[in-house]
């Protein structure tokens, strides 16, 4: 049967109605259904209430033998403030995969954070008709994760502050003994964690009476350089006030002010770690190998070094289990992480991924998300996710828009909150054909690691039939194996169908080729480099003073052959956000470079990068209120 001859399964409308009201339209199946029907046992899962569930890693050791599904990471190109339907595109094309091709499916996506959810961007469970539900409890609380995030986060920044407190105000003998307290026999003993920081400065003993007083001074005090302290308090909210404050000002702290601030939950660190750990054991070694600062004598002081690691764990041993839900049209969902895709790596997580690929087996495919434009998430999904999962992917989905194109062509600013200009409401072919400059870069990027490139070309209402052919045409000529219009937000899975087949013809032959774009044991500034040059087009690389510092530091800490994680603008292929199209031929600027060794990567700084983001005039919590009646919640989107 032809794409064409199918008809939407859901009763959809038009003009398609808001997000909401379609996602309360349709009943969610249990959840106990779902899981049977893509392979897990009832032991395999635990449900919280009845349209979601947290699935165990032990299916993935139930099923090492089986062979794994294909890999689909979808990508986009350069996107407007307004977003170009990155996640819409990837439930409509599981929707069309499952409910149409019949094909086994499962979607691997990010959870939303809170702070956009009630600011200005809203939530992110797709949109229209390819949604994943139900969306209201995607979108705010859904199984705690990003909660045990912040406790686990602001429990070591507790640690931090209050470990240099006692050690400004007690004797090395004092601290050690408080530290090793004796026990009801007069025995002391080193918790677990302390053997940990024993083994870090080489002392091999295990009793605390054994340890010299020098011993003793070494392995107590921490003695950390306030001036280098990197790790912040978090909160789930677009709370500008506190991007910076001073903690302290208590009168018991006696005076022990310090200034930080801090960032939203997606941001932390601990996020990132809950994205690529592989399993509880890698996850607490992650945690414990955090970097907050550095003692006076420039060494790094870890979680494990306050003594923390094994809690933080604790906090976060559920939180290692990606939630299940489903798509409007019952096909499965995992969500599950959710990092920042400017500072972090911005992508869903390698357990959800590895389970999924066990689940659909063979002939099954695997749909993931990689989040902001191809060079940026795509860039580090190939690098530094897939590093960490030995997983590589067999198909590039690139999601396009002719609205974005428009913009790269020349056309006015597209500002989130403002309407659009009319040179984006009527055709214009000439300005889209310009701006295809952006589209053929990113395909040209992609096939560097040696995967297809399927573009989809996400219709829009006001997108006339020769812009679309216009994308498609430019997409084939600068090497897409495919290119289709869609329309899933309108219609579902059924306006997914063309790429649908794409997608399943672009995984059919032998499995890619794939090529990472640099060797991880190359110098920090090579691998800077390579990705400015391949993935930029920059000319060169420019490191301010701090950052060759940084560099230098990190190098003789040996972090240097951790994998880059470069922090950019998402606006453009520069660090300048206004440079629209396919810019080359420019000095990057790298002002900082810090670490996130927990998680396993360094992250350079090209220009600022928020990571507190504060409320506009007009935030999208004046929309969003509680029908107290039906208990339905009104107005997300």
């Amino acid at each position: 049967m032809a794409a064409t001859d199918y008809k939407p399964l859901l009763p959809v409308k038009q003009p398609v109605p808001s997000d909401i009201e379609i996602a309360q339209s349709v009943e969610p199946v249990h959840i106990a259904k779902i899981a049977e029907a893509v392979g897990l046992h009832p032991d395999e899962y635990d449900l919280y209430g009845t349209h979601k569930a947290k699935v165990k890693l032990s299916v993935r050791d139930r099923l090492a033998g089986a062979t794994d599904g294909k890999y689909v990471v979808v990508a986009g190109i350069t996107p407007t403030p307004l977003g170009e339907g990155k996640s819409t595109t990837t439930i409509g094309l599981c929707q069309a995969l499952g409910a149409y091709l019949k094909k086994k499916v499962l979607t691997c996506v990010r959870q939303p954070s809170q702070g956009p959810t009630f600011g200005i961007k809203g939530g992110a469970a797709g949109g229209g008709y390819s949604q994943v539900i139900p969306m209201e409890e995607m979108n705010l609380h859904l199984t705690g994760d990003i909660h045990a995030i912040t406790a686990a986060n602001n429990l070591l920044a507790a640690a931090l502050d209050v470990r240099m407190f006692h050690e400004a105000n007690q004797t090395d003998e004092a601290l050690f003994n408080r530290l090793c307290p004796a026990d009801k026999q007069g025995k002391r003993k080193f918790a677990s964690v302390m053997l940990r920081r024993l083994a870090k400065l080489g002392i091999a003993k295990t009793d605390p009476e054994e340890l010299t007083p020098e011993e003793r001074r070494e392995f107590a005090r921490l003695d950390i350089d306030p001036a280098s302290i990197t790790w912040r308090r978090v909160i789930d909210t677009n709370d500008r006030f506190l991007r910076s404050i001073t903690v302290g000002q208590g009168p018991e702290e006696k005076g022990a002010t310090r200034s930080t601030g801090f960032d939203i939950t997606v941001s932390s660190e601990i996020m990132a770690v809950l994205a690529l750990a592989t399993d509880l054991g890698d996850m607490r070694e992650r945690l414990g190998r955090m970097v907050v600062g550095n003692d006076t004598k420039g060494r790094p002081v870890t979680a494990d070094d306050l003594g923390v690691g094994g809690a933080l764990t604790v906090l976060m041993k559920d939180a290692i289990m990606p939630t299940l839900m489903q798509t409007l049209e019952q096909t499965p969902v995992l969500v599950h992480a959710g990092p920042f895709a400017n500072i972090a790596h911005g992508n869903s997580s390698v357990v959800a991924d590895q389970i999924g690929l066990k689940l659909v087996g063979e002939d099954g495919f695997v749909v993931t998300e990689a989040g902001f434009g191809a060079d940026i998430g795509m860039e580090k999904f190939m690098n530094i996710k897939c590093r960490a999962s030995g997983l590589t992917p067999d198909c590039v989905v690139l999601v396009a828009t002719v609205r974005a194109l428009k913009m790269h062509g020349g056309g006015p600013p597209v500002v989130a909150g403002t309407p659009l200009h009319h040179d984006y409401t009527t055709e214009n072919v000439p300005l889209v054909t310009a701006g295809c400059c952006n589209l053929a870069r990113h395909i040209e990027n992609a096939r560097k690691y040696g995967v297809p490139v399927v573009v989809a070309i996400n219709r829009f209402a006001a997108d006339t039939d020769a812009e679309l052919h216009a994308v498609k045409e430019a997409a084939l000529a600068a090497g897409a194996s495919d290119a289709v219009i869609c329309a899933h937000h309108s219609l579902g899975g059924a306006g997914a169908l063309g790429l649908g087949e794409a997608v399943i013809k672009a995984c059919s032959g032998p499995k890619p080729e794939f090529r990472f774009l640099y060797d991880v044991n190359l110098s920090i500034k090579e691998k800077i480099e390579t990705i400015a040059r391949e993935m930029y087009h920059a000319a060169g690389v420019e490191y301010k003073p701090e950052a060759e510092a940084q560099i230098e530091k990190y190098t003789r800490m040996g972090f240097d052959k951790l994998p880059i994680c470069m922090a950019k603008t998402q606006y453009s292929f520069s660090h300048d956000a206004s440079l629209k199209g396919a810019p080359s031929g420019f000095i990057l600027p790298i002002r900082d470079v810090r670490a996130s060794v927990g998680a396993g990567f360094l992250y350079p700084l090209v220009g600022n990068m928020m990571t507190m983001p504060g409320l506009p005039t007009r935030p999208c919590f004046y929309d969003i209120d509680l029908d107290t009646a039906s208990g339905k919640v009104l107005g997300l989107s």
